[in-house]
């Protein structure tokens, strides 16, 4: 591996998923003094029951930069609609581009088997475009790449048809609380639409504090402790008995095969745990 900071793409469907799924990840590479740059496919204009349109989305663009900065890093959304995105040529020309020009050495997406269409359909458009960024007739104005990097799925908790099969685990549970912290950036989705969404805005406080500690323990509740104890025995056989048993907060990725292939050398290396 070359002696430079790596980079890390994280390509999410929406405003804060990158860090609701990579977070951790992030923080980690971040603490390292990597470079992190995270996308959203879509502006999230359809994200939200009372806003819509072009407002949510400058609104939304603005939360997803202000997530960024907590660990200092890049966030950027694009201006492909919320809620009707396909894995079209354009689409996957886009991500050719950026793929491209950021080089990066490690790309986070979605399973094309997650619960969302747009999920779904990013990471379609990842995977078609991973071989197609080293072809120098595709896109020919954007200089190719000479090697693919490396893609990984990012977790979901769905297992039909097919479950995640966990290639790399990470203990990041000392960056809990930095990942909180970025997703309480996205006000609009973590204290208003989320809530809404699942029935228990009554439950969501009104002060900073009081909401902030409502979300952490949300997390803890329906993401980061049911995705932990799902790896629990693989994190064991990773980490031993003693570290294994005491993580709280886990993430699993999934290697892709249409893209470079990690021996367990490059592994160590783009995917550093417990830093």
């Amino acid at each position: 591996m070359p002696d430079r900071p790596l980079r890390l793409l994280i390509l999410g469907a929406h405003p804060d998923d990158a860090e609701f799924h990579a977070g951790g990840l992030a923080a980690i590479y971040r603490r390292l003094g990597h470079v992190v740059k995270m996308v959203s496919v879509t502006s999230g204009d359809a994200g939200h029951h009372v806003l819509g349109g072009p407002e949510l989305a400058a609104r939304r663009r603005l939360e997803a930069a202000a997530a960024g900065e907590v660990i200092g890093a890049e966030y950027i959304t694009w201006d492909n609609h919320d809620g009707v995105l396909l894995p079209t040529l354009d689409v996957r020309y886009q991500i050719i581009r950026e793929i491209r020009r950021f080089e990066p050495d490690l790309v986070l997406t979605h399973r094309t088997n997650d619960y969302h269409p747009d999920h779904r359909a990013v990471g379609h458009a990842v995977r078609d475009a991973s071989y197609m960024v080293t072809v120098p007739n595709v896109l020919p104005e954007v200089p190719i790449l000479r090697k693919d990097p490396v893609v990984a799925y990012m977790a979901d908790r769905f297992t039909k048809p097919c479950p995640l099969q966990p290639d790399v685990l990470i203990d990041a549970s000392d960056h809990l609380e930095t990942v909180v912290e970025m997703l309480s950036c996205h006000v609009s989705q973590m204290f208003e639409w989320l809530p809404y969404n699942q029935q228990i805005e009554d439950k969501v406080p009104r002060g900073h504090d009081e909401r902030r500690a409502w979300l952490r323990q949300w997390f803890l509740a329906h993401r980061a402790g049911p995705m932990t104890e799902r790896f629990r025995p693989q994190l064991i056989e990773r980490f031993g008995p003693d570290r294994g048993r005491r993580i709280v907060y886990a993430e699993a990725y999934e290697l892709s095969e249409y893209a470079a292939p990690l021996n367990d050398s490059a592994q160590k290396h783009l995917f550093p745990t417990g830093a």
